[in-house]
């Protein structure tokens, strides 16, 4: 291995994070995903919707979980609820900020309108209450689930079928 950690973290909010968390919970390589707040620096230091992503990056890329995180949320909408779902990708250091921005920056040319996701640097979080953990896993028949991520992991079935970890693989 060449310098390369075995394990990192990102932080990444846009959506609810129930949505989220389902998405990144379906990708080969990520170890882990808690769902809570993420706060960052004023001004952006309020609590947002969002998620911790453990990942192996000999598995899976920041380029592809950043990807896959603008292409499963509103990224180029600046709605009114982006105070409590901002759209980002929270940062450990200053080397993932700038692998962060040059991801962003790459993909931008891919959308009709700009990317509304920050890059930002992570400075807390808390968890979500225990009951909302794993809420697709557990409750996938509900209408919100039908309605909000069934679609997403969908595309994600669709769209990154080689990074999903869904055995029934879109045709």
């Amino acid at each position: 291995m060449t310098g390369q950690r075995l394990q990192q973290r990102i932080g990444l909010g846009g959506g609810c994070y129930w949505c989220t968390e389902a998405v990144f919970q379906n990708l080969r390589g990520v170890t882990d995903v808690t769902q809570g707040y993420i706060f960052s620096q004023p001004p952006h230091d309020s609590l947002s919707e969002a998620v911790l992503v453990d990942f192996d990056p000999n598995q899976i890329s920041l380029a592809d979980l950043v990807e896959i995180h603008v292409r499963t949320h509103a990224s180029t909408s600046q709605h009114s609820m982006r105070k409590k779902y901002r759209s980002a990708v929270y940062v450990m250091d200053a080397r993932q900020a700038q692998d962060a921005e040059d991801i962003l920056t790459g993909l931008q040319a891919d959308f009709g309108s700009e990317l509304v996701t920050l890059v930002l640097p992570f400075s807390g979080f808390e968890r979500s209450d225990e009951k909302y953990h794993d809420y697709y896993a557990n409750h996938r028949d509900n209408l919100f689930c039908q309605r909000y991520i069934d679609p997403k992991l969908e595309t994600l079935r669709r769209e990154y079928a080689h990074l999903s970890l869904d055995k029934h693989q879109a045709g």
